[in-house]
């Protein structure tokens, strides 16, 4: 199924309930010819809600009254033996722009997890970084870095960001992650302040040609504390309805079920995976520690979105049709 812009702009709007189903069902087929019912998993470690930058819609952002954590390197270490003994191998260190975390700090966490765990992915998820920074991190052993777009509309990007932050960069920084040799994550908010058809199309258009190995999308949830916290959460059907498109657009990509879809919807994650997504992230982090990473409001950390729980992660993977291997779960070209 090759969709044009008409197509997806009548699939984005459409009240028809048949068109998403012929949409998942096209979803499925092509995740399953290059996947098959697989489903894997990453083990997500929350290192750092200290934050730099002051994004309007993040709830760690620079000025949010949010109690402050950062994980040490024994800390993470850690998580890592846990995640591993649990079948994990991708490990997802996840944080704020925490300048704590130098390239010295990271390459040399990096080069331990992989002398550790050398049958192990470590995906790095640290904000913006300059080139020189990216090249050291991925010289240190790391093998994926997730940096989501937000938005592909240079003008919506502003309404989301302060005025200090850089659309140019945020798309720069991509290209040299693209360039440097990682596997590459983007991704957006689904109804985020300000987002129309038009900016979705041209998130569409820019994951049609830049094509990420990893693509995260889910709902915006808003967050006590911010600019946007009065603002409405995005639609889980809209979500489910991206997350097809995306698949039939590039039908390699690693799609996540995220999070924020299994916190506005108690199978929101399973729904997903039946609108073709492939990737589950639970969450690693000390359990102290996860509730302090309040990007959002509500955000799930615990029952089927936790680590611990991988038994019945799997059991319910298993009755919708799908297994979750031991397995890295690596982008197939």
């Amino acid at each position: 199924m090759n969709l044009s812009s008409s197509e997806i702009r009548r699939l984005l709007t459409t009240s028809d309930p048949t068109a998403f189903d012929e949409l998942a069902a096209e979803a499925r087929r092509l995740r399953d010819a290059v996947y098959g019912r697989r489903v894997f998993m990453r083990g997500l470690i929350e290192v750092s809600n200290h934050c730099r930058n002051n994004c309007l819609y993040c709830g760690i952002r620079r000025d949010a009254r949010c109690r402050r954590y950062r994980l040490s390197v024994e800390q993470i270490m850690e998580c890592c033996r846990v995640g591993y003994g649990l079948g994990f191998r991708t490990f997802v260190l996840q944080g704020g722009e925490d300048g704590w975390f130098s390239d010295e700090v990271v390459c040399g966490l990096v080069r331990e997890m992989k002398v550790q765990y050398p049958d192990c992915a470590v995906t790095l998820s640290l904000g913006e970084r300059g080139r020189e920074s990216f090249a050291r991190l991925r010289e240190a052993g790391a093998d994926r870095y997730l940096l989501r777009h937000e938005t592909a509309d240079a003008r919506h990007y502003a309404m989301l960001h302060p005025a200090e932050m850089s659309f140019t960069h945020r798309m720069e920084c991509l290209h040299d992650l693209r360039e440097l040799g990682y596997q590459v994550g983007a991704g957006f908010m689904v109804g985020s302040p300000g987002q129309t058809v038009e900016t979705l199309l041209e998130d569409l258009a820019f994951i049609a040609d830049f094509r990420p190995e990893m693509v995260g999308i889910g709902p915006f949830i808003p967050a006590d504390g911010t600019p946007f916290e009065h603002e409405p959460a995005g639609s889980v059907e809209a979500t489910l309805r991206l997350l097809a498109i995306i698949r039939i657009l590039h039908p390699q990509v690693l799609l996540p079920a995220t999070t924020a879809l299994g916190t506005l919807h108690p199978t929101g994650r399973e729904r997903a995976v039946e609108a073709g997504a492939n990737v589950v992230m639970p969450n690693l982090s000390p359990q102290d520690t996860r509730a302090l990473y309040s990007i959002y409001n509500n955000k799930l950390a615990t029952g089927s979105e936790a680590a611990e729980s991988v038994a019945d992660l799997r059991l319910r993977m298993q009755a919708i049709g799908y297994e979750v291997p031991v397995d890295r779960g690596d982008f197939k070209t």
